[in-house]
């Protein structure tokens, strides 16, 4: 987000896009598919000019390496401590131009993953829970700067087959060079059992484990989503700021307070029953065309 809260960014490098409905429809009766076949870069500008961007591209769009990746007309490179985008994408379904370049500096990078589901088929790691961006986009004409955050994911099956739904929360905690964050992250499984992660990340990038907070109900979407989150004991979140509102999707801009603290926090919630639905299914392609080349 921008220090003055007007302007957003989210940006998601996909091989084997899990959201694709080109790739549930190659998996079909347990068919395998080449997750290469399958990559997207997805822009998510939120604020004035904003504007979303998914285009999927076939496998000879991808390229990489141990330190770059490319995915058609853009890339990212990391450094171990600095991640440079560079994109040149169109937004759907109006097709209008996104491109610019994005620098995230990681000023502590953590090092722990943490596995999602029982048989250690889902992964997660939180490479910099704590970072600052710089965007610089030629269009829309935008340029600003604020607070940031790095993750991965990577799994070895479908996430609506494991998983029901799941939320996600990260919280900017304390000031200056004290500053961390707090992530929370909730998730409901296929097979009836539950998980939450309660992190506590430090300036130095070490992450402390803490007892989950209670949890708590934030209003739902307009799409009826819940968005199920924790909170310290008593308090009552509200959304300030819903972001993105899908029919299985929501990311929002939330008031809280956790580990003591009143913060501003971005708060996700996603709903696998609802994605593996056919309407939803069907409406897909409208905002996730897939490319020729």
């Amino acid at each position: 987000m921008s220090e003055d809260g007007r302007h957003g960014l989210t940006i998601i490098a996909f091989i084997g896009s899990v959201f694709s409905p080109w790739y549930a429809w190659a998996r079909r009766g347990g068919r395998a598919a080449e997750p290469a076949a399958h990559c997207a870069l997805n822009v998510a500008l939120y604020g004035p000019g904003g504007r979303w961007a998914m285009t999927e591209r076939r496998g000879e769009a991808l390229g990489r390496g141990e330190d770059w990746l490319r995915i058609g007309p853009s890339t990212l490179r990391w450094d171990g401590a600095t991640l440079v985008v560079e994109f040149a994408e169109v937004a759907a379904p109006l097709p209008r131009p996104v491109r610019g370049r994005v620098r995230l500096h990681a000023a502590a990078p953590g090092r722990r993953g943490f596995l999602l589901d029982a048989a250690g088929r889902h992964r997660w790691r939180p490479i910099a829970a704590a970072a600052r961006i710089e965007v610089e986009l030629d269009q829309p004409r935008l340029r600003w700067s604020g607070p940031g955050y790095f993750d991965s994911n990577d799994g070895d099956a479908p996430l609506e087959e494991d998983f029901r739904r799941w939320d996600w929360c990260r919280a900017p905690l304390g000031q200056g060079e004290a500053a961390g964050s707090a992530v929370l992250y909730n998730v409901a499984r296929r097979d009836g059992t539950a998980q939450s992660l309660a992190l506590r990340v430090h300036p130095s990038g070490a992450i402390e484990d803490m007892p989950p907070p209670p949890p708590a109900t934030l209003p739902r979407s307009r799409w009826r989503l819940d968005r199920p989150t924790r909170a310290d004991p008593g308090e009552a979140p509200r959304v300030l700021r819903t972001l993105q509102d899908a029919p299985f999707y929501a990311r929002s801009m939330i008031a809280t307070r956790l580990c003591g603290e009143a913060t501003v926090a971005v708060h996700e919630s996603l709903d696998l029953d609802r994605f593996r639905a056919p309407w939803v299914q069907a409406m897909l392609p409208f905002r996730i065309p897939r490319s020729l080349r």
